[in-house]
């Protein structure tokens, strides 16, 4: 199962710029383009999908099933920067939103895997619905000092 689909993906990719991700062809004709790009998509789909897993088969039980929505959209976003990377990313350009996009996502995967961020599965209680319920304990030593102990100091 894959954690974005190829219509997610290709919603988000521009249409000027399918030639050049598909490769050195012009294809005029949008039927035969369509065809071509999905393929890729899928290749770009599965491989953000296995950098996904890499990052947090340590913590969680990989694939997701189902897919927590924010593993969703760190999919699109990764499979989208390696759609543009095949022709490589103008950092000047419009493109660096996807590499912005791209390192966001690697920097939260990171967190998540570390433990220092919870995706809400359920899973090692990190069910947000659960420390909800639970609330906010703090403890603290006794107090060492008090107006009457320090009185006359």
């Amino acid at each position: 199962m894959s954690y974005s689909t190829r219509a997610e993906v290709r919603e988000m990719l521009k249409d000027d710029a399918l030639n050049t991700i598909i490769g050195d062809t012009f294809e005029e004709d949008a039927e035969v383009r369509e065809a071509k790009i999905g393929p890729i998509i899928d290749m770009a789909i599965a491989d953000a999908d296995a950098e996904i897993d890499g990052y947090l088969a340590k913590r969680y039980k990989v694939p997701f099933d189902p897919v927590p929505r924010v593993l969703n959209k760190f999919s699109k976003d990764i499979a989208i920067y390696n759609l543009y990377s095949r022709i490589g990313i103008d950092e000047g350009e419009s493109e660096k939103n996807y590499l912005n996009r791209y390192n966001a996502a690697v920097k939260f995967l990171t967190l998540v895997a570390e433990g220092k961020v919870n995706i809400g599965t359920g899973e090692d209680g990190d069910d947000p619905a659960s420390a909800a319920a639970t609330g906010f304990a703090a403890r603290s030593n006794p107090r060492l000092f008090s107006r009457n102990s320090m009185k006359g100091m």
